[in-house]
């Protein structure tokens, strides 16, 4: 799908991924419609200086039922052609350890939102047989690492979600694409490594968002169904689809409870 003209809709569109996903749909000449928790005035003025024929913005807190059906009741009359569901939060650490509450906003923003926006914004993709949805899960879909249990279960709902609704879709002029995405240097990152340093250590050395953007644009122009990283996180996803037990030994070998 061309990115040029577009109506594209980003969540967590204010820092990492979200941030740089738009500043690359602005150089593309497309109608931004941002999704952010606050006010971000220097936000839509770089946007627009790089290129963005018309940048909306929506303050709301994606955590909650209301927040995503109140952005939804926002939408109604708009015909978003590129959903990006980039919003998403950490949760690491032991099991025992983690905070129930923290866990709950997790799957909320993670999952429900993610979900919800897509059973609101497809009819009308649907209606006009035209649109794409991108969800944004992660190599920890597959890689299901001790330390981050909770986070892995949100991004394996979101690859599970997404692959079925490709199904769904087949014929309809409307398509998904599921980014399994490797390590992206941004805040998120930062705090996985802060979250999991007393149990386990990642081996690699993480992607920055611009240069991942930039495979994410071809992959959106080409019409791919699935992003994949190559390198080291792709090596690894490999091995967890056909050789599981030595991915599980080589985690097992590096992480501690203590």
């Amino acid at each position: 799908m061309e990115i040029a003209n577009r109506q594209i809709l980003i969540t967590g569109a204010s820092r990492g991924m979200g941030r740089v996903f738009a500043m690359m749909c602005a150089e593309n000449k497309a109608y931004l419609h941002i999704v952010i928790r606050k006010s971000d005035p220097e936000l839509v003025e770089q946007l627009m200086k790089n290129g963005a024929k018309d940048v909306k913005v929506y303050e709301a807190d994606l955590g909650t039922r209301a927040g995503v059906e109140s952005l939804l009741e926002k939408l109604k009359e708009t015909p978003i052609d590129i959903l990006f569901n980039n919003a998403g939060i950490l949760v690491g650490g032991l099991l025992e350890n983690q905070s129930v509450n923290e866990i709950y906003e997790m799957l909320s923003i993670n999952v429900n939102a993610l979900m919800h926006l897509t059973h609101g914004l497809l009819p009308g993709m649907l209606s006009r047989k035209r649109g794409k949805i991108i969800n944004h899960a992660s190599v920890a879909a597959y890689m299901n690492l001790p330390a981050l249990s909770t986070y892995c279960a949100s991004k394996a709902a979101v690859a599970a979600f997404t692959e079925s609704l490709r199904l769904e879709l087949k014929g309809t002029g409307v398509s998904t694409l599921l980014l399994v995405t490797p390590g992206v240097k941004t805040k998120l990152y930062d705090n996985l490594e802060k979250s999991c340093e007393k149990n386990i250590k990642f081996p690699g050395e993480a992607i920055s968002p611009i240069k991942y953007i930039e495979i994410v644009r071809e992959a959106i122009l080409q019409d791919l169904k699935r992003l994949e990283p190559s390198g080291l996180p792709g090596l690894g996803l490999k091995i967890v689809k056909f050789v599981k037990p030595i991915f599980d030994f080589e985690i097992s070998r590096r992480f501690r409870r203590d």
